[in-house]
């Protein structure tokens, strides 16, 4: 009998020590050093820079294309816009959700609401035919031996300014670069780096006004594109973080809307730099 109980005590002591050294070692895993089976989110702003590119318009009684054009994007600022319910999507914002597979890697899906505005104040180089309705009929034959001025906004105004929508999935790499500025608990402050690369679809809402027609005015999918990027991400007391993200992405989008008429369309490619600054949180469920 005695040699029962001394047996229960000595189990249980043993068993008691365990748990405890266990608890105290899983005190010392930061919920920082694993990554897998959590979630993250996060909004921001953009800033976007432009290559020129070539725009082709075509319709049933013209054929013409602008070449090297020039564009920018359309900033607000610091504003109380990108916060407030009724009005965040009027900024250029990013939004992302996404999921760590490993402690290493996420998949993610967003929408880079981006801006593009033609820049009016030029002169390009003008190349096809236009019908004889028009007021500029028959001026423009042979592609890049003409010029015309954009000026005055009475031949064309072309925007994507109600979202150069680029919505895209990305696969990402994160790692913890905390060590390099010498910090130790990194559940109340750490450093990361990201990069990754993504693609997708352009769901623009084209604003143009083309030769005097009617504008169409609908989100309409546009076109693809793909992107890689690098960033830094700054985490604070585990679940808060700022990331900061420099994109570079090609857009090509071959079937623009940019009158009432179905037979009127536009296309065009070119290269873009984004400058994303973002705030999210991190977790799991």
């Amino acid at each position: 009998m005695k040699k029962n109980i001394l047996f229960s005590i000595l189990i249980f002591c043993f068993t008691t020590t365990t748990l405890f050294s266990q608890e105290q070692t899983n005190d010392k895993v930061k919920y920082t050093a694993h990554n897998k089976g959590k979630f993250y989110f996060y909004w921001g702003g953009n800033r976007e820079s432009y290559s020129k590119s070539d725009i082709h318009f075509k319709g049933k009684d013209y054929d013409f294309t602008l070449y090297d054009v020039e564009s920018v994007d359309k900033p607000m600022g610091w504003h109380i816009d990108y916060i407030n319910p009724s009005r965040m999507t009027i900024p250029q914002t990013n939004f992302k959700i996404g999921y760590f597979v490993n402690d290493h890697y996420n998949i993610s899906i967003g929408v880079d609401h981006m801006k593009y505005v033609m820049n009016q104040n030029q002169v390009v180089k003008i190349g096809g035919v236009i019908g004889n309705s028009y007021t500029a009929a028959g001026s423009y034959i042979d592609s890049g031996t003409n010029t015309i001025d954009l000026t005055d906004g009475g031949f064309l105004k072309f925007e994507h300014t109600d979202g150069l929508n680029y919505v895209n999935s990305e696969i990402s790499r994160v790692d913890d670069i905390s060590k390099l500025f010498k910090i130790r608990n990194t559940d109340k402050f750490q450093v990361n780096i990201t990069e990754g690369i993504g693609g997708g679809l352009l769901y623009p809402k084209t604003n143009s006004t083309l030769l005097g027609k009617e504008r169409y005015d609908d989100f309409h999918v546009s076109g693809f594109g793909f992107s890689a990027k690098a960033g830094l991400n700054f985490t604070f007391f585990k679940y808060f973080f700022i990331q900061t993200e420099l994109k570079v992405g090609y857009i090509d989008m071959n079937d623009i809307r940019t009158t009432n008429s179905n037979s009127d369309s536009a296309s065009q490619e070119f290269f873009f730099l984004q400058k994303i600054i973002a705030f999210g949180g991190i977790f799991r469920l």
